[in-house]
């Protein structure tokens, strides 16, 4: 387990960094159907949610639900999951077992993405699996109005007494100031490749 500092240097009102990456958009079909999806592909939503995650973290998993839960009841956030993890080394993190996930349901976000290169990861500054990231949508822009822990809980089989997300989520969907301060992630450190 990691208590994540980042190095980024993305700060509340900073653009989200734009990506091209491969993944699903919520139908089950195989790594050589994917299609590629970008910032644009959201452009509609109010709010986006970008989790650097993956399939085989304890800390990951136990936010899955969660996660789930954001995308199916704000219909204006968009909920992006990044798979950053090195594949060869963790094979459950691998596209095959990320349209597994999707396919029986354990993932329902709005596009469960590869980051296969690490350069996503890299140009948000995640650290952690899961690292959330929420931006608003001003004027076309997705501007950073959170980077922090999803809820309280410290450890994966913690329930957690306050879910920061969805309060994020509810303040940028009704513009307003994000009420909690940003803290750093917790969870599995991000699998790099060598």
């Amino acid at each position: 387990m990691v208590a994540a500092e980042s190095d980024s240097e993305l700060e509340r009102g900073d653009a989200a960094p734009d990506f091209e990456l491969p993944g699903l958009g919520g139908e089950p079909v195989p790594p050589e159907q994917w299609e590629t999806y970008s910032l644009a592909d959201f452009a509609d939503a109010g709010a986006l949610l970008v989790v650097f995650t993956c399939n085989h973290c304890p800390y990951a998993r136990a936010k899955f639900d969660l996660l789930n839960d954001v995308a199916a009841e704000y219909d204006d956030c968009a909920v992006v999951g990044v798979n950053p993890n090195d594949a060869g080394e963790y094979p459950e993190d691998s596209a095959g077992k990320m349209a597994e996930y999707v396919a029986d349901g354990r993932v329902a976000y709005d596009a469960y993405l590869r980051d296969e290169s690490q350069e996503v990861a890299r140009a948000y500054g995640a650290v952690c699996t899961p690292d959330p990231f929420l931006f608003g949508n001003r004027d076309g822009t997705f501007e950073l109005a959170y980077h922090g822990r999803l809820d309280d809980a410290l450890n994966p089989d913690d329930e957690p007494e306050e879910i920061y997300v969805r309060d994020a989520v509810e303040a940028v969907l009704a513009g307003e100031e994000v009420p909690h301060e940003d803290r750093p992630s917790r969870g599995c450190s991000i699998k790099w490749l060598d």
